[in-house]
């Protein structure tokens, strides 16, 4: 992704390996400064991924591997490096996917590299795929971050963004704040902002507000979870977008690759949905905004129905909620993707 440093332009993945460390751009101080995070064994990329230095169901994937290759480089017990890392965050099913492939590949580092490839050239894709439906003067609302932030580079809803905006289109996208973690502000308004794509950060309670007045013209959003029936999760939220986008005949998609897909689950329910620390509600960078008496609920993802979905946009095309039969056979055929 493109970053601009001091004035100077450069090019940076959220994830890397070097130095026999996995480095990893810490979202946690974006976007006011830009620092980077030294994982040196397993116990680093549990604590990484748990605690939201990087995130971002593809880099969770990416970071996973990583750090299982240098966990065997640096002798550690694999079967606990195993159950460290899976047991961090229980709803991005890239995480898992991941750790599979690791397994299959014997922790092997050539193949972490090769997963991680993988995942930003199939973004890549997913970004030409995706810009065939954004037209000319294209208004676009985007929740969260699904960036090149979450997955290593490119993104997964902003991969079309970016593919746009480099053709010459004129674009503009309503970046949700995203509470309570607010990615939408600190993070997706940041690349768009390297970027120079013209955007302005909303509340998340003013979306129904614009798509209400005709100002909207498509929704994009990431995953972190898709069942067979095209039920998905992804950050809190989402949901309530997905729904007032098909009550305002809104176009709704979902930006996502072969490994955000749980063809194991049939439907939504069977997603496991994480719920984090009360005080991510309760306070904003340490201030307390609720009453010392009051307690919050702190789900970090919602599950939105298939039936709120216009398409899936994916490395082999963008598929109805009805079509995922056709991408399963397509992934059975993709040897990268068919692991079991």
């Amino acid at each position: 992704m493109k970053v601009v440093i001091d004035g100077e332009v450069r090019t940076l993945k959220a994830v890397w390996y070097e130095d026999d460390e996995v480095k990893l751009i810490d979202q946690r101080k974006l976007p006011e400064k830009i620092e980077i995070f030294e994982a040196k064994n397993s116990d680093d990329i549990a604590y990484a991924i748990k605690n939201m230095v990087v995130r971002g169901a593809p880099a969770i994937g990416v970071t996973a591997a990583y750090g299982l290759a240098m966990a065997k480089k640096k002798g550690e017990n694999m079967d606990e490096a195993v159950r460290k890392i899976g047991s961090t965050r229980p709803t991005a099913y890239d995480l898992f996917k991941a750790i599979r492939y690791m397994q299959i590949n014997d922790f092997d580092m050539n193949s972490a590299r090769r997963y991680a490839m993988e995942i930003s050239g199939r973004s890549r894709k997913i970004g030409e795929i995706g810009n065939q439906l954004i037209g000319q003067n294209a208004r676009i609302l985007t929740h969260c971050n699904a960036g090149a932030l979450a997955v290593v580079d490119w993104g997964t809803a902003l991969a079309p963004i970016r593919m746009a905006h480099g053709d010459g289109k004129n674009i503009f996208v309503f970046v949700d704040e995203t509470r309570p973690r607010l990615q939408g502000a600190k993070l997706t308004a940041w690349e768009l902002a390297q970027e120079g794509i013209d955007h302005a950060i909303i509340a998340d309670n003013a979306a129904g507000f614009y798509m209400r007045r005709k100002e909207v013209d498509l929704v994009i959003v990431g995953a972190d979870r898709i069942a067979s029936n095209g039920d998905f999760a992804n950050k809190i939220g989402t949901y309530e977008k997905a729904v007032l986008a098909k009550t305002n005949g809104i176009p709704f998609y979902v930006a996502a690759p072969g490994s955000t897909f749980d063809f194991s689950i049939k439907s939504g329910d069977e997603i496991p949905i994480e719920e984090r620390d009360e005080n991510e509600v309760l306070e904003i960078n340490g201030t307390r905004i609720g009453p010392v008496e009051s307690h919050s609920r702190n789900p970090a993802f919602d599950v939105t129905p298939n039936e709120y979905v216009t398409g899936f946009i994916t490395e082999y095309g963008i598929f109805k909620p009805s079509e995922l039969g056709k991408l399963k056979e397509l992934m059975e055929k993709d040897l990268f993707m068919n692991i079991k």
